[in-house]
């Protein structure tokens, strides 16, 4: 193998675009940092790409964010009643608010980040060579982001995430910098990176040995090739190491890399030490007298279920929807495996289904709080959303009242 060494770009006109060479088990690379802002970084993709000195066309993409790129119609075919019913409504949101982001950018500056990437899946098409898709899958970065931190800076950074896609202020200098330097996941989360060396690696150097390793992993067969490597200029020094220098075996490496953490056992045992508190008081209650009993349970749902329909009310749900939340959420408390914003959730999905046009809107309503609010599909997140967060803050302030009424 060879160390990373800087590259001649003169031949192609780039020479604004760092560039590393490296050798690693008979396949030559060479890694071309990008800007994912910059019109000058995707003429430098097409030309490169087009030279005829490569054999494979190797991006920092996933499969879901070339879709994202590639396909206008990726939110036309969204079943909203699915993705609430397989728990992926939390994710739709990430990935729209994300997408909010990148097309205020894209308003603001006239250029799509990402689109040098395109630039490179286009290119490797138009010329016959392979594509390789490197990066790790959007939803298991984002994931094992959000439980790197701990549980109380998670509201921060998901309220952080949301906020971002909807400002109406522009993106400042600053924010664009690091966009040149990195990507649209370090960039949205970069005040929360530096603050958290667990994020920051989750973000960032957990994706440079991804993209490390999956390179080794596709090209373990193919020595004497010359492939193109397309990578934001923030992961160029991780990438260009840990390609030299891992030692690793790779498949094992993307395996490890791409699995989710195991969730903290703690998590798991709170909704149901507050089914057995719950029950208990209860049971207390009822001991002492039926009046007391059911003054508790009295508590309980309207508590619960009131803070729960305030929250479904706060994302202007259908009234039937909030009479489903007041009604469900004192139940779906007390059953660890069902929220109550699945349920609020589908109410709302089944009474206001939103039709092919509001999903075309999807995208630019993101950009904004109103277009949330005034897009059904969007909406039925916001129900969701606020629902389960009504329903789990009276799980909480019910349950106090009771044991302070037990007292």
């Amino acid at each position: 193998m060879t160390e990373p060494s800087c590259a001649e770009p003169a031949a192609f006109g780039v020479e604004q675009q760092p560039l590393r060479e490296i050798e690693r088990d008979g396949v030559f690379y060479t890694l071309l940092g990008t800007a994912h802002v910059s019109r000058a970084s995707m003429e430098a993709v097409t030309e490169l790409a087009a030279s005829g000195q490569f054999d494979i066309v190797a991006v920092e993409l996933c499969p879901s964010r070339l879709e994202a790129l590639t396909r206008k119609d990726k939110w036309e075919n969204l079943d909203l009643y699915k993705v609430i019913r397989e728990g992926k409504a939390g994710l739709v949101m990430a990935n729209l608010a994300l997408g909010g982001y990148q097309r205020r950018i894209a308003d603001q500056f006239g250029i799509e980040p990402g689109a040098e990437l395109k630039a490179a899946a286009s290119a490797a098409k138009e010329h016959g060579l392979p594509l390789q898709l490197i990066d790790r899958d959007l939803a298991t970065t984002l994931k094992r982001s959000y439980r790197s931190v701990p549980w109380y800076k998670r509201l921060y950074l998901t309220s952080g995430l949301l906020l971002s896609s909807v400002s109406s202020e522009e993106i400042d200098e600053e924010a664009i910098e690091r966009l040149k330097e990195g990507d649209i996941l370090e960039s949205t989360f970069t005040e929360f990176a530096e603050q958290s060396p667990e994020l920051y690696a989750a973000l960032i150097d957990e994706r440079d040995r991804f993209m490390a390793a999956r390179l080794r992993d596709e090209n373990r067969n193919h020595a004497g090739s010359k492939v193109l490597v397309v990578v934001g200029a923030g992961h160029l020094e991780g990438l260009a190491s840990y390609l030299a220098e891992a030692q690793e075996d790779p498949q094992e490496q993307v395996e490890t890399l791409a699995a989710l953490p195991p969730r903290s056992l703690w998590p798991k045992l709170i909704p149901w030490a507050i089914l057995a508190l719950v029950l208990t008081g209860f049971f207390i209650g009822f001991s002492r007298s039926p009046e007391l009993g059911l003054r508790l349970v009295a508590i309980w749902v309207v508590i619960n279920g009131g803070l729960a329909a305030l929250g479904a009310l706060l994302a202007r749900a259908h009234p039937l929807t909030v009479v489903s939340a007041m009604l469900a959420a004192p139940l779906t408390s007390l059953n660890p495996a069902v929220a109550a914003g699945m349920v609020t959730g589908l109410v709302e999905s089944w009474l206001r289904k939103p039709k092919v046009s509001d999903l075309e809107q999807l995208h630019a309503d993101a950009m904004t709080l109103k277009g949330w609010y005034a897009n059904p599909a969007t909406r039925i997140l916001l129900v969701f959303l606020f629902s389960n967060f009504g329903s789990a803050i009276g799980t909480w302030v019910a349950g106090f009242r009771i044991f302070n009424v037990l007292s």
